[in-house]
């Protein structure tokens, strides 16, 4: 990334796609002071060419809203960028072996950093133990999250720099969240800044426009999460809305949050089994772990909506999201309902619904910000939901088709480095939901990755490409373009022209997805294709 100018330039696209709803013909587009000038057709756009600083020939390619991704930890994807990788390694000897060769090439670092273990997916379902990552490391300090990062592996050096004594087997809640703190305290201002900066980066080269950084206490640090924001504000790249997750709503204000939200954990996660369920998991007896009641919750809907916030939370098991519905519910007896709605309060993940909880939340106003990569990943009869709930209930996840039914906003996201930076697999993951009955159209996918993520901060004039709107546009090569028809499910496209509606990539699976040739942020090119 690079400096911002001082003023955006005043562009012409031509000979392309628009997708836009002003002219769902549209092959051409303006761009001035920032926002779009206008949306037309290649006769039309000759009265421009000579107004602007500059023409893009768009050689048949499409332009679209850049993405949005509504749940981000930039510097723990800029560092697992930059650490060690373990989402690949297929068993638990290929991940040491892996740690012992990252060991060796870093013989500087203070603290080596990893991510993305998964004990689920290797043969015998063990994670690494302590002893086994000391002889990995020669004895140096080393944090492994779990692919979800609610839990952690740690070495004897790491455990001793956090204060905790030689605990074995994965750590969860405040354990894991000292030598979290312990091992993020050894990254210099520097390495984070650059961290940040290859996270942005890898966005914007995915076309992406904007994150939603949930930062707060238990996962980052304040210098952390204010250095992110300045640097946003300071450099070419996407645009960053910061979300703090503490209940303390002024420090939340004073930190330049729009909310004290995010990752303010009402449980943990499945795959740690630490999410919180009404009743046991499948493969261990107990329900998880519950972080917050709905006392907590509704004192705090209350504080963030009379202070003028979003509040939101982390609520993943059935028990969890009913805790959360239950607190905004109250909330909203004692400020109103009208004010709670128009807070547009969020819940992140929110995998776990019945549908008395969907109805609640379309009910509350409750934004969805929701991850479909997670079904990709763990869906399925034989995936890591099963595993943890068993068939049937694993198959309830992720109902994002009943949420759309009931009303009930949706803003898509990555929770990356849980799952990576993928806008357009995000989608295909939506629209092919592992269970049938879950899946949205390809379009009210693409709706909640673009206008969702704006949607949800309050903005209701951004993520499309119309007049008057910001410039955040993403220039792609892809193939043919589709158009679902509003009756249809996933399986039956038209093509028929006489739609009206913009169409849009095909992304049936086998499909290659649509690769990023440019992207735009407020009308200045925060990145472009080498060789483009």
């Amino acid at each position: 990334m690079s400096e911002r100018t001082d003023r955006p330039k005043t562009v012409l696209l031509r000979r392309g796609e628009v997708h836009s709803p002003a002219d769902p013909f549209a092959t051409a587009m303006v761009v001035e002071a920032g926002q779009v000038a206008w949306v037309g057709s290649e006769g039309a756009a000759d009265a421009f060419a000579d107004g602007v600083d500059e023409v893009v020939d768009l050689d048949g390619a499409l332009v679209t809203p850049a993405f949005t991704d509504a749940h981000v930890h930039t510097t723990s994807t800029g560092l697992s960028l930059t650490g060690l990788d373990l989402s690949g390694a297929p068993s638990l000897d290929a991940a040491l072996a892996l740690v012992r060769d990252f060991a060796a090439a870093r013989p500087g670092d203070r603290v080596l950093l990893g991510h993305g273990w998964d004990a689920a997916r290797w043969p015998g379902g063990r994670p690494p133990t302590r002893a086994e990552l000391d002889a990995a490391t020669g004895g140096r300090p080393l944090y492994l999250s779990r692919i979800d990062v609610h839990s952690a592996v740690a070495t004897s050096a790491l455990l001793h720099l956090a204060g905790l004594g030689a605990v074995d087997g994965p750590l969860t809640a405040d354990a894991h969240h000292a030598v979290r703190a312990a091992a993020f305290a050894a990254v210099t201002p520097a390495q984070r800044a650059d961290a940040q900066r290859a996270a942005l980066a890898q966005a914007a080269s995915l076309g992406i426009g904007s994150v939603h950084e949930c930062a707060g206490p238990q996962i980052s640090s304040e210098d952390d999460f204010t250095g992110l924001l300045r640097l946003a504000a300071e450099e070419a790249g996407p645009r960053v809305v910061g979300y703090w997750a503490e209940q303390d709503v002024e420090k939340a204000r004073e930190l330049g949050a729009v909310g004290a939200a995010g990752d303010l954990f009402v449980d943990g996660a499945l795959g740690s089994h630490t999410a919180c369920l009404h009743l046991p998991y499948s493969d261990v007896d107990h329900v998880g772990s519950a972080y917050l009641d709905a006392d907590a919750v509704a004192a705090h809907v209350v504080a963030c909506t009379e202070a003028g916030l979003q509040a939101g939370f982390h609520a993943i098991g059935d028990a969890a999201v009913t805790t959360v519905v239950e607190g905004v519910r109250a909330a909203s007896e004692k400020v109103g309902l009208a004010r709670v709605r128009a807070a547009r309060h969020r819940v992140e993940h929110a995998e776990m619904l019945t549908p008395q909880t969907v109805a609640a939340f379309a009910e509350l106003g409750l934004t969805a910000s929701v991850q479909p990569a997670f079904d990709a990943l763990w869906g399925g009869d034989d995936g890591m939901y099963a595993q943890r709930l068993g068939v049937e209930r694993a198959r309830t996840l992720n109902p994002f088709a009943a949420l759309l039914r009931a009303g009930v906003p949706l803003a898509f996201g990555s929770d990356t480095p849980v799952t990576p930076f993928d806008p357009w697999g995000t989608v295909r993951a939506a629209a092919f939901h592992r269970t049938p009955e879950h899946r949205v159209s390809v379009r009210a996918a693409f709706t909640a990755h673009t206008r969702g993520g704006w949607r949800a901060t309050g903005r209701d004039d951004a993520g499309v490409l119309v007049p008057g709107a910001p410039a955040d546009y993403a220039v792609w090569r892809t193939g043919d373009l589709v158009v679902q028809a509003p009756d249809d499910r996933v399986a039956r496209w038209s093509t028929d022209p006489r739609s009206g509606t913009p169409g849009l990539p095909d992304l049936a699976p086998g499909r290659d997805l649509p690769v990023c040739l440019r992207t735009v942020v407020g009308g200045r090119t925060v990145f472009v294709r080498p060789g483009e």
